[in-house]
C-alpha cells in the first residue's frame, strides 16, 4: 500500500465546497459528509472509513468542518435563475413583435437583439446553475455575470423610457422588480469576483465592454437617428379644367382633378384629409386703396388671407363644395399615385370672380408605428345618440365625423413603457381644418384631447400635413361659353 492517502479532502472553500481526489484523479466536490460517502461508493468504494488517516487525508479541517450554508445558497441560486429566466421571458416578448412585424430593417434588428439577448440569458441561466453547484465549468461565473449586465442594461433602458410619460403599463411589474434584482445580483457578484476563473478576465471585460457600446450606437442610430431623418415626400395637385355650360339646367358644370402621389421611401396612412372649394367676390375700386387700414380690414373678414392687392378690398369666400380624397385608414404605398375627378356645379349668373380649391391631407409614416385600421376606419357620427361613448356635445366634436382607433408604435420598447395610445381624427363640413390627434385619449373624458402630450406623440410617429391650393378665375373657365355676366 502506498505511504500517500489515496483519498483527498480539500479545505472549504469560500462557499464550504471542499474538492475531493480518489488516487491522481480529481472525483469531485462535496458539501458534507453524507455526499462524500455517496461520492465513495459510486467510485466503488462503499466501506472507506474516513476517519482512517491511513485512507483519507484531510487538508483544512476535519470530517467534522463543513461550512456550507446549504440554505442560504440555495436561495441565492434560486432568485439568481429565476431573475435570469424572468429577463429572458421579457426579452423574448419584447422583442419577437418586432422580429415579425416591422416594417424596417433596423426595427427587425433591434428586435432579434432582444430575443438574441433572451437566449443569452437562458444560457446564463443555465450557468448560474453551476456557479451556485459544484462549479464544474470555469466559465460559469463569467456568463452568470454576462446575463446579469444584459439584464440590467434592458431593465435599465425599459425605466428610462418609462421616466418619460410615467403611465401604468402591465409590463411595469415586471421591469421594475427586476431592475432592482439585476442591481442586487451584480453587486452579489462583484462581490464574489465571479468572473475570476476566466483566463485574462480584463481583456474579455474589455471585449464585451466594446462590443456592447458598438452595438448600442449601431442600434441607436438605426432605430432613432436614421428613421427621423429619412425623408418621406407626398406630392399633391390640384387643378381646374375647361367648364361646360349645363343644358338642362342653369349652371355651369366645372371639372376638378385632384391628385397624391407618394414620392417617399416609406408607404403611409392616411390619418384624415379634406379638399373644398369656394367661390370668391370681392370689392374692386379702379383708384385703389392700398392703404394698412384696408388691408387690415380685409384680414378681420377673413384671418386666413394675408395678401394684399391695390384694386380688391374685402374679400369673401363662399363654400361651393367639400369632400375627402380617401379614407381614414387607407394605406398609401411608396410611388402610388392616386387621381380624383371631382364635377362642381356653378350657377350661370354666380357673382364669384374666381374658384379657389384647396386640398390638404395628414399621414403618419408606416415604419413608426402601426394603426388598427378595422377599428380606425369607422366612421362615428358625433350627434349618433345610440353609442353613447361618441355622443358629443362639446365644441371641439360637435357635428363632426369621428374616428378612433388604436396605435401601436413599431419600436416595441415604446409600446411596453407607455401606456395605450388612440389615432383621433375628425371632420366635418363646417370646418375645413384637419383636426387630429394621437394620445391616451379614449372619450371617457367629455374635454379635448391633451394638445401638449399629443404634439409630443404626433412627432413620435412620424404624423405629418401637407396641402396645396389652386385658383382660377371664372373668366378663364367660361371663356369658350356664352355665358351673360351678372352686373
Amino acid at each position: 500500500m502506498s505511504i500517500r492517502p489515496w483519498v483527498v479532502v480539500e479545505e472549504p472553500d469560500d462557499r464550504g465546497l471542499r474538492r475531493v481526489t480518489v488516487g491522481s484523479t480529481a472525483a469531485g466536490g462535496v458539501w458534507s459528509l453524507r455526499e462524500l460517502r455517496k461520492l465513495l461508493a459510486r467510485r466503488g468504494h462503499p466501506d472507506v472509513d474516513v476517519d482512517d488517516a491511513a485512507y483519507v487525508c484531510w487538508r483544512g479541517g476535519g470530517s467534522d468542518t463543513w461550512p456550507d450554508r446549504a440554505w442560504r445558497r440555495r436561495t441565492v441560486s434560486a432568485l439568481m435563475v429565476a431573475g435570469l429566466l424572468a429577463s429572458a421571458v421579457l426579452n423574448v416578448m419584447i422583442g419577437r413583435p418586432d422580429v415579425f412585424g416591422a416594417l424596417t430593417f433596423a426595427q427587425r434588428l433591434t428586435g432579434a437583439v432582444l430575443v438574441l439577448s433572451g437566449l443569452v440569458l437562458l444560457a446564463s441561466a443555465a450557468a448560474a446553475v453551476d456557479h451556485w453547484g459544484k462549479r464544474q465549468s470555469r466559465v460559469s461565473g463569467a456568463v452568470t455575470v454576462l446575463g446579469v449586465l444584459i439584464a440590467l442594461a434592458t431593465d435599465t433602458l425599459l425605466v428610462l423610457m418609462w421616466l418619460d410619460e410615467r403611465e401604468w403599463t402591465r409590463y411595469m411589474l415586471a421591469f421594475m422588480p427586476l431592475w432592482c434584482w439585476a442591481v442586487w445580483a451584480l453587486c452579489l457578484l462583484l462581490r464574489e469576483r465571479a468572473w475570476k476563473g476566466v483566463p485574462q478576465p480584463r481583456k474579455v471585460a474589455a471585449g464585451v465592454v466594446v462590443s456592447a457600446m458598438f452595438t448600442a450606437l449601431s442600434l441607436a442610430y438605426s432605430t432613432m437617428y436614421a428613421p427621423t431623418v429619412a425623408p418621406l415626400h407626398l406630392t399633391l395637385k390640384a387643378g381646374f379644367g375647361t367648364a361646360r355650360a349645363d343644358g338642362l339646367h342653369p349652371f355651369l358644370q366645372v371639372p376638378l382633378k385632384l391628385s397624391v402621389k407618394n414620392t417617399g421611401a416609406f408607404s403611409v396612412y392616411i390619418v384624415i384629409d379634406d379638399f373644398s372649394v369656394y367661390g370668391r367676390t370681392a370689392r374692386y375700386s379702379e383708384k385703389g386703396d392700398s392703404s394698412v387700414d384696408e388691408w387690415e380690414r380685409s384680414i378681420d373678414l377673413d384671418k386666413t388671407r394675408e395678401d394684399s392687392e391695390t384694386n380688391v378690398d374685402q374679400l369673401y369666400f363662399t363654400a361651393l363644395s367639400r369632400g375627402r380624397f380617401y379614407e381614414p385608414g387607407t394605406v398609401l404605398e411608396s410611388g402610388q399615385e392616386d387621381t380624383r375627378e371631382h364635377v362642381l356645379q356653378v350657377p350661370r349668373n354666380a357673382k364669384y370672380d374666381l374658384l379657389h380649391v384647396d386640398l390638404q391631407l395628414a399621414f403618419m409614416r408606416k415604419d413608426r408605428g402601426r394603426i388598427d385600421v378595422d377599428a380606425f376606419g369607422d366612421e362615428h357620427p358625433s350627434w349618433n345618440v345610440t353609442p353613447e361613448r361618441f355622443f358629443c356635445t362639446v365644441d371641439w366634436c360637435r357635428d363632426r365625423l369621428l374616428y378612433l382607433g388604436r396605435v401601436r408604435h413599431n419600436n416595441n420598447l415604446v409600446n411596453v413603457t407607455h401606456g395605450p395610445r388612440y389615432m383621433l381624427a375628425t371632420w366635418g363640413i363646417g370646418a375645413n381644418d384637419l383636426f387630429y390627434s394621437i394620445s391616451p385619449y379614449h372619450f371617457e373624458d367629455p374635454g379635448p384631447p391633451p394638445r401638449e402630450k399629443g404634439k409630443r406623440e404626433l412627432d413620435r410617429f412620424g404624423v405629418s400635413a401637407v396641402d396645396t391650393n389652386a385658383e382660377v378665375s371664372m373668366a378663364e373657365l367660361t371663356k369658350s361659353i356664352d355665358v351673360p355676366r351678372p352686373s
